[in-house]
């Protein structure tokens, strides 16, 4: 299976797109338990394969395929959005999160809102090679959920790079985190899955 879909037993009318990193998968604890979360909350989710990960179960992207992935997504919000009445958010975690927001420069409409999960704004080490050049294209709200260790980007290039949204954005920083937000040390908060989903739908509810 390429989707995993988690209905809610009293559905808002609300969707989420959610896809995953460059290593992960639609089954991914992280995916599953936010999912799950968000579900609790009256979202209905659709965990979502990248086509990438539809065509190896080990391999990682590869730059020339990114196109690829950025057109399943869209055929996943097309499917939410026959599943939903209201409105349609997409999330992605690192890569699958780039994608999102890529996706989104590209089709101002497509959502309603972003969830970017640890977003790769550079390799670890590299912090001259910015991913960042379709940021000032992007039209749509956006919540970076980010950990303060996160070796492919500071808080404070996390902040720079929101300088170049022209939309509403915002910050979720999860102390002690690196890459892995759901690895995160006990002093980042009793549950890291319920901050984000709460932030998030709090951000969702501003705009």
């Amino acid at each position: 299976m390429n989707e995993q879909l988690d209905r809610p037993e009293a559905p808002s009318g609300a969707g989420l797109v959610l896809t995953h990193g460059a290593s992960g998968s639609s089954r991914s604890p992280f995916l599953i338990a936010l999912a799950a979360a968000f579900s609790a909350r009256g979202v209905t989710v659709l965990r979502y394969d990248l086509p990438y990960r539809q065509a190896s179960a080990t391999a990682p992207p590869r730059p020339e395929g990114g196109a690829r992935d950025r057109e399943g997504l869209r055929g996943a919000v097309k499917t939410m959005r026959t599943l939903v009445p209201g409105r349609v958010f997409m999330g992605g975690q690192s890569y699958g999160g780039r994608q999102a927001s890529m996706l989104a420069a590209s089709d101002p409409g497509l959502v309603d809102a972003l969830l970017l999960l640890s977003y790769p704004l550079h390799p670890p080490r590299k912090g001259t090679e910015l991913r960042t050049a379709h940021l000032p294209e992007l039209r749509t709200p956006a919540l970076f959920a980010h950990g303060t260790r996160d070796p492919f980007g500071s808080l404070d290039e996390i902040e720079a790079a929101r300088g170049l949204i022209q939309a509403r954005t915002a910050l979720l920083p999860i102390e002690g985190a690196a890459h892995d937000l759901f690895r995160a040390p006990r002093r980042a908060g009793p549950d890291v899955v319920a901050r984000i989903v709460d932030g998030f739908l709090a951000f969702a509810a501003e705009g």
